[in-house]
């Protein structure tokens, strides 16, 4: 019996990132490193590396190392506030990096522009349908539409929203579903609707090749969807991008920082932009905290409500294969 073709909108996903299997996996601080990054790549995805609050000379490290793993095709995250983003972009051109996914913020059109020079296919996260035909019209070259379900930082909409809003409205550029996937089924049924392909990190961390501390990944084992919970704003003067992770007693630590900050930027002590700034490294600090070292009770345990659905620790490739099986 002879398999049906392939959605043509799949094969565009994977002919715009070099690949098999047009599945991303999710730029993770800490986690989507050399070895994960790697292992996506190599078993017919594309993996991602996380910049996040990396120096030039780490990331450029971590690329090379990462290129030491696997001669397949795989991507950078870059955060747009970071404070050395322009040294940053000129490194990922040096070291000719073929994707580079920008996170965090909107992105400049110098940013956009210098990458797109230096041969680099750009992809950015389109949170709206307005926002993505303007970032498509300043020269990106794909879109990840991500909803409210995913894990780490997060916008306001899910996915299935999200889905109805932007894909169908934009076609000159591949379009990636990221948010709440972790199966084959729910792959198939985007790539059915027209995505380009999907994009996951809850599923990846219990990767055998992840290199999550044990406590870290039972953890999401045990985890039920409900208990991934987003973080509050409490004052507009420092606006606070949601943050979704497992609650815990470092939730509480997130919020007693969040309110020192606030009261000094309402004193004049600190600038906007530098509490802001201050918040996302207490996030990466606290991420690593129990990501790396294991204290799942008072660091960050980010992870997308997908979590319920993640019942086993496997080899990136028996993912990978599991994710791509209904297609």
């Amino acid at each position: 019996m002879s398999r049906l073709p392939l959605p043509e909108s799949w094969v565009r996903g994977c002919t715009f990132l070099g690949v098999r299997h047009a599945i991303l996996g999710g730029a993770m601080s800490w986690l989507s490193e050399r070895n994960l990054v790697s292992a996506i790549s190599n078993a017919g995805g594309f993996g991602v590396l996380a910049g996040g609050g990396m120096p030039v000379a780490l990331l450029r490290q971590e690329i090379r190392a990462t290129r030491e793993r696997t001669a397949a095709p795989f991507g950078v995250n870059l955060i747009t506030m970071h404070p050395e983003l322009p040294e940053l972009v000129r490194m990922v051109i040096e070291e000719g990096v073929g994707h580079c996914i920008l996170a965090g913020g909107l992105p400049e059109q110098e940013t956009l522009s210098a990458l797109r020079d230096g041969g680099v296919k750009v992809i950015v996260f389109a949170p709206s349908l307005a926002l993505g035909q303007r970032l498509v019209r300043r020269g990106a070259s794909a879109l990840i539409i991500e909803g409210h379900e995913a894990g780490g930082h997060v916008g306001p909409v899910a996915t299935g929203v999200l889905v109805q809003e932007i894909l169908h409205q934009v076609d000159t550029v591949p379009v990636f579903v990221a948010g709440g996937i972790a199966n084959g089924k729910m792959v198939a049924s985007l790539v059915g609707m027209g995505a380009a392909g999907c994009q996951l990190g809850t599923r990846f961390v219990c990767a055998t090749e992840c290199i999550a501390h044990d406590h870290f990944k039972q953890a999401f084992l045990r985890a039920q969807s409900r208990d991934a919970v987003v973080t509050a704003q409490f004052d507009p003067i420092l606006p606070v991008i949601p943050v979704r992770a497992l609650a815990n007693k470092g939730t509480a630590l997130f919020n007693q920082k969040q309110l020192e900050l606030i009261e000094e930027v309402r004193a004049g002590r600190k600038e906007r932009k530098e509490a802001q700034l201050e918040l996302e490294h207490f996030w990466v600090g606290a991420l690593r905290r129990a990501a790396i070292d294991g204290d799942v009770e008072y660091g960050s345990v980010m992870a997308g409500q997908s979590v319920g659905l993640v019942k086993s620790i496997q080899p990136a490739s028996e993912i990978i294969q599991e994710l791509v099986s209904c297609l």
